[in-house]
């Protein structure tokens, strides 16, 4: 699957008096007509796409879908295949930030209520990059909350993943053939000497929190105290356990170039750059999981010479065959995002406009070089990888398909294992334990 999409970030700043809109400050809302044709420019059939929550969840039950309705009916109209973010790094003003403890309710009526609107949408990813979202509102204190303490983390923590568990078993209710595609940051921390193995090896821990929380893994000993010292409740932490959906998930994990980092003898960390590369952190990920991965997010800065984003796509592309090849069953590919972003360099920090060279189309709608670049690679690989290998492919139905009979014989036949299959919370918590 190779995938393209509109950055859609909508953290609050300044103690939530500042909502930085993406698609606003991209252009989005106004030229979401072109974005959809530069997407079949580029031989794109997959978009990690979703509406702007803030925008169309305006309070209990009520929803305003005017943008999501046209959007939506264009890209089913085209046969473009939405990857839906849901939330994507901030909530509605009405609900406040992370620390609200009713927001996992609350986003799982609101994943319902789109799901059942939009039926044909098999593809999703619920809750955007959860630890990153966790992380940089509270314990960085850069968005939303801006807290900067392990309590308010580890609140932020369960309640984003337990909103994407919630919003998984609504979706599931109504889209029983749906699958997840979890966008979650791949992190590594290095030590620079002996005296910071301790503090790098317990971030080297907390890097799987979510992920372990989301797929009902048992975390580690270090981690569950840590948890537990913070807040989270045995009864919160058995609800994940008792909560396995993992088998429809697709792990999907995102690299760039500072997502690996040094870490000093007194905890601080600095970037490190691509020291293991994606291959490497990768099947750490996979050998945890063992589920299908998809590379969901990656881009860096155009640069001074023109062509640093072509060879940073060909070194990930590398990565990608080259995992594939050693026999991570690795499903898609996605250059993150169609066009340039805006103010990125300050991660979303500060409100100054600066535009940031990293889409395959400028926001004029100009193509990049990396964008004609991903055009040849797309063209050059889309028909030889699904012949090296018939089994490797995801079932998805295409939107055009959605009303044919073996795509009806398809939910029907999910449905059923679904019911039948013995999913009480001692199996869930077996499966849990296991690796």
């Amino acid at each position: 699957m190779f995938a393209t999409g509109i950055e859609s970030s909508i953290p609050t700043i300044r103690n939530g008096s500042v909502r930085v809109d993406e698609m606003e400050k991209c252009g989005h809302y106004e030229q979401w007509r072109t974005d959809f044709d530069l997407v079949q420019e580029l031989g794109i059939r997959f978009l990690r796409y979703g509406p702007p929550l803030h925008r169309a969840f305006l309070g209990h039950g009520h929803y305003d879908w005017s943008f999501t309705d046209e959007t939506f009916t264009d890209l089913k109209r085209r046969d473009i295949i939405p990857i839906v973010d849901l939330c994507h790094f901030g909530v509605p003003d009405w609900i406040g930030n992370f620390q609200n403890t009713e927001f996992p309710v609350l986003f799982a009526e609101y994943a319902a209520a789109f799901a059942r609107r939009y039926n044909w949408v098999q593809l999703y990813t619920p809750v955007n990059e959860m630890y990153i979202c966790a992380t940089f509102s509270a314990r960085y204190g850069w968005w939303n909350e801006q807290a900067t303490d392990d309590r308010s983390f580890v609140t932020a923590l369960k309640n984003i993943v337990k909103a994407n568990v919630l919003a998984m078993r609504a979706i599931l209710d109504i889209r029983p053939d749906a699958i997840f595609v979890q966008s979650e940051s791949t992190e590594y921390f290095h030590a620079d000497n002996p005296a910071a193995i301790a503090p790098a090896e317990r971030m080297n821990a907390e890097r799987f929190l979510s992920l372990d929380l989301n797929y009902g893994r048992r975390v580690d000993s270090d981690m569950y105290e840590y948890l537990m010292d913070s807040g989270m409740t045995r009864e919160e932490y058995h609800f994940f356990l008792h909560n396995n959906l993992k088998h429809h998930c697709i792990l999907g994990n995102d690299y760039y170039i500072t997502n690996e980092h040094r870490v000093s003898a007194d905890g601080g960390t600095r970037p490190a750059g691509d020291v293991f590369g994606y291959d490497e952190i990768t099947w750490q990920y996979y050998d945890r999981y063992k589920l299908p991965v998809m590379h969901t997010e990656t881009n860096i800065n155009q640069g001074p010479n023109g062509n640093e984003g072509v060879e940073w796509l060909w070194k990930q592309w590398a990565n990608v065959l080259r995992i594939r090849n050693d026999g991570v069953p690795i499903v898609g590919f996605t250059w993150y995002s169609l066009t340039d972003q805006v103010d990125w360099d300050s991660a979303l920090r500060e409100d100054n406009g600066n535009v940031n060279p990293l889409g395959l189309y400028d926001l004029d709608r100009n193509i990049r070089p990396v964008g004609q670049a991903y055009k040849q690679l797309i063209a050059d690989w889309r028909h030889v990888l699904p012949t090296q290998s018939i089994c490797l492919r995801v079932p998805v139905t295409l939107p055009s398909e959605f009303d044919e009979d073996w795509a009806r014989s398809q939910r029907a036949e999910a449905r059923r294992e679904s019911v039948d299959g013995d999913m009480s919370p001692a199996n869930a918590d077996k499966e849990g334990s296991r690796g």
